[in-house]
């Protein structure tokens, strides 16, 4: 299966291609919202909230920021995107295809080191001269494509600026978001994985074994912005003020995220 054809799978939304303007269809009454894959649950509880006496139907398609970003471009009918690194809104933004002024960064996560839950493998201290040869023995390192897809980058980072990543680059399996390098370890089809700690929080297969130092990667920001060719901003100036409520935090806080938004 191809790249394209892997996208978009939930939330009722048709595959998009690449070349060409994109299959998915718009919520015809309602909001679609392209949102980082790790925002899954919180967000899901976060739309139900929302809901009760609301006559507005919403929809969310969760995949890797970068992905998302990509479909946009191509004209995707997203009305709010919520990424989870900044610099695939400020790509966003650059080019015209997000409302600069509704830009907010709404909330902040850790990364984590974890294990199957049945595994050997002990706790990790993680820290300069970090060393995962042995704890990974012949066996692979989960994580999100770290030259696209936020969660592999911040990996990434985390393990150059520890002398590690050199001595593991070539063992890395390569997942299209930080999800789907969720189940590898859950599975255990890896030995260990870097997701990020709510990732970890929402599958019990799994359990971390070392926290990444908030040092050594740039902090990690889910920003938030109305997509500019949105036919429906009224709706997603609404819903979006409603995330930066006091009621949408304690549903992000719930699900382990750090509200950041005012």
């Amino acid at each position: 299966m191809g790249f394209a054809a892997r996208i978009f799978s939930r939330a009722l939304l048709a595959l998009c291609v690449w070349a060409g303007m994109p299959a998915v269809a718009p919520a015809q009454d309602g909001l679609l919202v392209f949102a980082a894959a790790s925002l899954r649950d919180a967000l899901d509880a976060a739309i139900a909230a929302y809901r009760p006496g609301r006559p507005i139907p919403i929809r969310a398609a969760y995949d890797a920021s970068s992905t998302l970003a990509r479909q946009i471009t191509r004209g995707a009918p997203a009305d709010l995107y919520i990424s989870a690194d900044p610099r695939w809104m400020d790509h966003l933004a650059e080019g015209g295809f997000v409302e600069r002024a509704s830009r907010v960064e709404l909330l902040g996560n850790e990364l984590v080191l974890i294990a199957p839950r049945g595994s050997a493998v002990a706790e990790i201290p993680i820290g300069p001269g970090l060393d995962l040869a042995g704890p990974l023995g012949d066996r692979p390192l989960a994580m999100a494509d770290p030259d696209h897809v936020p969660a592999g980058l911040y990996g990434r980072e985390a393990l150059e600026s520890l002398g590690a990543w050199e001595a593991i680059a070539r063992r890395v399996v390569r997942a299209q978001n930080v999800r789907l390098a969720l189940a590898f370890v859950a599975r255990g089809e890896a030995a260990l994985g870097i997701v990020y700690a709510t990732d970890a929080a929402a599958e019990p297969a799994v359990r971390v074994v070392g926290t990444f130092p908030a040092s050594s990667h740039r902090p990690i920001a889910y920003p938030a912005a109305i997509v500019a060719a949105s036919a429906k901003r009224a709706e997603a100036r609404s819903f979006l003020a409603f995330l930066r409520s006091p009621a949408a935090a304690r549903v992000f806080a719930r699900y382990g995220f750090r509200p950041l938004a005012p």
